[in-house]
């Protein structure tokens, strides 16, 4: 059975998709090294670029050039990615899809790594005693600060790790549908009652003026992501009130 699928830069086929099972390997690079390897038409892209290794429930990377370094992004992680340096060889990759991006004489080239489902097991903890463990960051989805946070990050949670973050005021008429009577006086002090909240919030004098809110809005952004604390789901938070709800 076929654990791991490469989908090789411009595709156009499921036929020329590769398949590995566990405990297989293909090399990638300029020349194909060995058959049934995958071979990427760059004078930039060293003749033995790199291996990968299908293990049961990941795959594992092997940088084999010699002074560049590949990035191995969450193509659905809102930036999540590794880096795997020159001479790291079999690199652990955790994600379901992942992009493995090349640096090839000034250009980037990509190829796609479908990896198996991951395997969750039950999280419940039943009939244990003694008090429960506090949340590490207390977040309430009903609230206008919630609304705000999944605004600030909704360009990087629809596929844009690199989007710059909104402006307030691009925010203001992000909301409005959903919140009316939104003004940038109350995304900014959303802004700041969020940075309190999950203790972010920079000293009057660690601050540069005129930079504050934006290194405020980067912080959260960059938080809520890494930790999940906003996911592609919320996004439903950004929607209409239906007609008559309560405001």
């Amino acid at each position: 059975m076929y654990s791991v699928i490469v989908v090789p830069p411009s595709c156009g086929s499921v036929a020329e998709q590769l398949r590995i099972s566990a405990g297989e390997r293909i090399e990638f690079g300029r020349a194909e090294s060995k058959p049934g390897g995958l071979a990427i038409a760059h004078a930039g892209v060293p003749r033995v670029a790199g291996e990968i290794a299908a293990h049961r429930t990941f795959w594992l990377l092997s940088n084999l050039s010699e002074d560049q370094t590949y990035v191995v992004e969450n193509p659905e992680g809102a930036g999540e990615h590794i880096k795997v340096a020159p001479g790291r060889v079999e690199a652990p990759v955790p994600f379901e899809l992942a992009r493995v991006t090349l640096p090839a004489a000034g250009d980037l080239l990509t190829f796609d790594v479908w990896a198996p489902r991951q395997a969750f097991r039950s999280i419940e903890r039943r009939g244990l005693e003694g008090a429960g463990t506090v949340p590490a960051f207390a977040l309430d989805r009903t609230k206008r600060y919630f609304a705000v946070l999944v605004a600030l990050c909704e360009r990087r949670l629809r596929g844009e790790p690199r989007a710059p973050l909104p402006a307030v005021e691009e925010i203001v008429e992000r909301l409005r549908p959903s919140w009316p009577k939104v003004s940038r006086s109350a995304v900014y002090w959303n802004i700041d009652y969020l940075a309190v909240k999950l203790r972010l919030r920079p000293g009057p004098e660690t601050a540069e003026p005129g930079r504050r809110t934006h290194g405020k809005k980067e912080s959260l952004a960059s938080l809520a992501l890494r930790f999940d604390l906003v996911r592609e789901d919320d996004l439903v938070v950004l929607a209409p009130a239906p007609s008559g709800a309560a405001r």
